[in-house]
Order: structure tokens, then C-alpha cells, then sequence
């Protein structure tokens, strides 16, 4: 090596001045820069999409629900209906001509409850199938079948809520609405209870992230909201408000079950969300879970209300 190429007079590393960059190597790094802050500024992180879609759904489906009448409401459920069973189909591992098969036969059986089937018998199955079966099914960690037993099992879970939706809505839109707003309710205070207090796991196995901090918060909120119902909007007798409290509160268990069975088909599945239609909040089965219970049940309830 020759001191006097690589090293100065001194015996140090000679330094020179780099060369600067053309202007039009300039002009494009600039450009590709405030592209990319202009790209960022426009991205919407996972929160602000879930908080846009829920509040675009919220007020689409408001709309619908006080909005149309009972038969165009029940042309809406029927589609919301194929769209769950379509992402049903797909956590069982249906294969793609009997997914679709699928998820156009049950908006039929969904109609051939409404037409065939009387409501006591609907109602009766659907309370048999949440506040009995469906809790021994979780605490035990039985598999979600495959084959014939799936599709009979996502029937009972979407015909019975499509069937319910349109009846409630028949009855009053606005019992509807109480219903699903109890479901909003639940889920929204067992989350942020949960976030805030949370420190013993519901269902680890199935949700880790539930919590009995959440499921306390969750059950407070939803008597405190039965009980302003009560005292506003329907004031009822003393003994029709405690029965009022209660169906709330069933309807809130009723809310947990269904959230926690669709996250055991999910995790039996290896998936997180049901489907993609809908930014930050996964598919229409990750949206209507808690009220594939609660809809049915207020169903059950409704026909047992003095």
C-alpha cells in the first residue's frame, strides 16, 4: 500500500469532498419523499378504520331498520344471511362449489322457517341450543363437526337469527333496535372494562382476550341500560321491571355465548376474522356473533312476555 494514495502527509486517511448528487437525482428523492408522507397521511391505522366502518354500518343499518318495511328489512337479512353462511362455510373447509351451494340454500331455509315452521318451535330450539347446549359445548371444547353435522350447525346459528330479526322487526322496529343495542352495550363495556380491570382470563382456550372484569362491566352496563329503558321509555309496573331486568340480563349471558362460539370455530378454523368485507372488523359473522343468541332467545322471550 502507498502512503501517498490512501494516506495524507501525516500519515492519516486522506479525505475527500463527496461528490454531489445531480439535480435530478435531488428533485427525485424529494418527490419520492413527500409522496411517501402524503401516502402516510392518508393511511388509516386499524382503529380509525374500525371506527369508520362501525360508524358507516351504524348508520346504514339504522336507516334500514327504521327505515324500510318489514318485508324489504327481511330482503336485507336474507342477503346478510348468505353472507354469514358463505363465511361459515368457509371456517368449516367447504370446498368452493358447496360453499356457494351453501350460502344460497340458507336464506331458503332461513324462508322455510318463516313460512313452515311455527315461532314456539323456533324459539324453543334456539333456548335449548344457547342456555343449554351451547354452554356444556364450551366448557367441554367439543370440535365444530365437519361435513353434514357443519351445515346443520350453521343453519341453527343463522336461520333462527334471520328468522328472528324479521319478526322482532314485524313486532316493533324499535324492540328490534333495543335488542341489538343490548348486544352493542354488552360488547362495548366488556371491552373497555376488560382493557381497564382486567385480570382473569373468561375462556383462555377459546378468547384470551375476554376477561370476568369485562363480563362484570359488560352486565352492569346492560342493567343500568334496561333499567333507563324501563323507567323512559316503557315504565312498567314494579314486578314487569324486575322481569325486564332479568330478560336483559339473559339476553346479556345469551350476547356471551354467542360471541365465545364463534370464536371457538375461529381458533378450531386458524383464523382471526370470519371474512375481509368489512374494514377493521373482519366479516359479517364477526359482527352478528353475539346476536346469533341474542336475537333468537328475545324471540323465546318475547312469546313468554305476560
Amino acid at each position: 500500500m502507498k502512503n501517498g494514495d490512501d494516506y495524507g502527509a501525516a500519515g492519516g486517511m486522506r479525505s475527500e469532498a463527496p461528490a454531489s448528487l445531480p439535480a435530478e437525482v435531488k428533485d427525485a428523492g424529494r418527490d419520492a419523499g413527500a409522496t411517501a408522507e402524503a401516502r402516510a397521511c392518508f393511511t388509516l391505522t386499524s382503529p380509525q378504520q374500525r371506527v369508520i366502518t362501525g360508524l358507516a354500518l351504524g348508520g346504514i343499518a339504522l336507516a334500514a331498520l327504521l327505515g324500510l318495511p318489514t318485508p324489504a328489512w327481511g330482503g336485507v337479512m336474507l342477503v346478510i344471511v348468505a353472507l354469514g353462511a358463505w363465511e361459515w362455510a368457509g371456517l368449516v373447509k367447504f370446498e368452493a362449489p358447496a360453499r356457494l351451494a351453501y350460502a344460497l340454500a340458507t336464506p331458503l331455509a332461513t324462508l322455510g322457517l318463516y313460512y313452515f315452521v311455527p315461532r314456539e318451535m323456533i324459539a324453543a330450539v334456539a333456548a335449548v341450543f344457547w342456555l343449554l347446549l351451547a354452554p356444556l359445548w364450551l366448557a367441554r371444547g367439543w370440535p365444530i363437526p365437519g361435513g353434514l353435522g357443519a351445515a346443520l350447525l350453521g343453519w341453527l346459528l343463522l336461520a333462527p337469527t334471520g328468522y328472528a330479526a324479521v319478526y322482532l322487526h314485524g313486532t316493533s322496529p324499535m324492540l328490534l333496535l333495543a335488542c341489538i343495542l343490548l348486544a352493542v352495550i354488552a360488547d362495548s363495556a366488556a371491552y373497555f372494562s376488560g382493557r381497564r380491570f382486567g385480570k382473569h382470563k373468561l375462556a383462555p382456550q377459546i378468547s384470551p382476550g375476554k376477561s370476568w372484569e369485562g363480563v362484570i362491566g359488560a352486565g352492569l352496563a346492560v342493567a343500568l341500560y334496561a333499567l333507563l329503558v324501563d323507567l323512559f321509555v316503557l315504565r312498567e309496573a314494579i314486578g314487569k321491571s324486575a322481569l325486564l331486568l332479568g330478560y336483559a340480563l339473559a339476553l346479556f349471558v345469551a350476547s356471551i355465548l354467542g360471541d365465545l362460539f364463534e370464536s371457538h370455530a375461529k381458533r378450531q378454523a386458524g383464523i382471526k376474522d370470519s371474512g375481509n368485507w368489512l374494514p377493521g372488523h373482519g366479516g359479517v359473522m364477526d359482527r352478528i356473533d353475539s346476536l346469533t343468541a341474542v336475537l333468537p332467545l328475545a324471540l323465546c322471550l318475547l312469546i313468554l312476555w305476560p
